[in-house]
C-alpha cells in the first residue's frame, strides 16, 4: 500500500475522507467544528476541524496540505498533517481511500 509508509505510517498519497459513522459538522454554540459520532462528539480544535473538512477521500494529504499552506499564507505543514491523518486514522476518525 502505498499511502502507508511516511510519517506515523502514512505518506502524502493517502487519501483520507471522514470514517464510517462519525459526522464532521460546524457547530455554531461550540464555534468550532465538531466530529459526531452515535454516542457523541468530539470538539476539534481550529487546525484539526480545518484539515478534517479536506478529508473527503478525493484530496490527498499533500493536496490537503497545500491547501492548507495556500489558505494560512504558511509553509512546511506537511509534517503536522500527516501526523494529525495518522492519529485520526488510528481513532477511526478517518478512512484511508
Amino acid at each position: 500500500m502505498s499511502e502507508l509508509n511516511g510519517v506515523g505510517g502514512l505518506s502524502g498519497a493517502a487519501r483520507p475522507a471522514i470514517g464510517r459513522g462519525f459526522r464532521l459538522q460546524w457547530e455554531a454554540a461550540q464555534n468550532a467544528f465538531v466530529l459526531l459520532y452515535p454516542e457523541g462528539m468530539i470538539k476539534l480544535n481550529a487546525s484539526a476541524g480545518e484539515i478534517l473538512k479536506r478529508c473527503d477521500g478525493a484530496a490527498t494529504v499533500d493536496e490537503i496540505t497545500a491547501s492548507l499552506e495556500q489558505a494560512f499564507s504558511t509553509q512546511g505543514l506537511q509534517a503536522d498533517v500527516l501526523a494529525f491523518v495518522a492519529m485520526a486514522h488510528e481513532k477511526r476518525w478517518v478512512s484511508l481511500q
